[in-house]
């Protein structure tokens, strides 16, 4: 089986190769040679997002096999092998066997899904040309998501 990038898929969770690098980059990566991401997997993304839980949230409801989530703020990067520059510019998709980051992260979790419409859009969110498309959507996405709408009850101030 052939692996995307050691940079944004790590084959293994070994904390102490990843903490020796500096931010990884998603630039180079292609979906060839995806393998089925596991059914178990982790979720870590930013909670201090709006943008982003809100999302979390809808797709936690819309999809039929969803992973564990946690915000980066409330896990232990170390023991999950990412540092904190790794969780402020992507969102993560851990299995036991792989780490995926960004718009792979999206990718993956489609890919894990029982219909198989979900599956395909998932590959081809992680084959190029498609691929290039989705890292520009994510990188934008995740440059301006402070300006972007969305919230959950958590963030709601009580009305005085």
């Amino acid at each position: 089986m052939r692996r995307l990038s050691p940079e944004l898929c790590v084959g293994s969770w070994e904390p102490h190769e990843l903490r020796s690098r500096s931010r990884r980059s998603i630039e180079h990566v292609t979906g060839a040679g995806l393998s089925k991401p596991s059914r178990n997997g982790l979720l870590v993304f930013d909670g201090d997002c709006a943008f982003c839980s809100t999302w979390v949230e809808r797709l936690r409801a819309a999809l039929p096999r969803y992973p564990e989530t946690t915000p980066y703020q409330w896990a232990d990067l170390d023991s999950l092998g990412l540092s904190l520059d790794d969780v402020k510019h992507y969102a993560w998709y851990l299995t036991p066997s792989h780490q995926y980051a960004g718009h792979l992260a999206f990718s993956a979790l489609l890919r894990s899904q029982p219909r198989l419409s979900l599956r395909f859009a998932g590959q081809l969110i992680a084959t190029p040309p498609f691929s290039w498309v989705a890292a520009l959507g994510y990188r934008f996405i995740s440059r301006y998501r402070h300006l972007l709408p969305g919230g959950t009850p958590t963030c709601a101030l009580p009305r005085a």
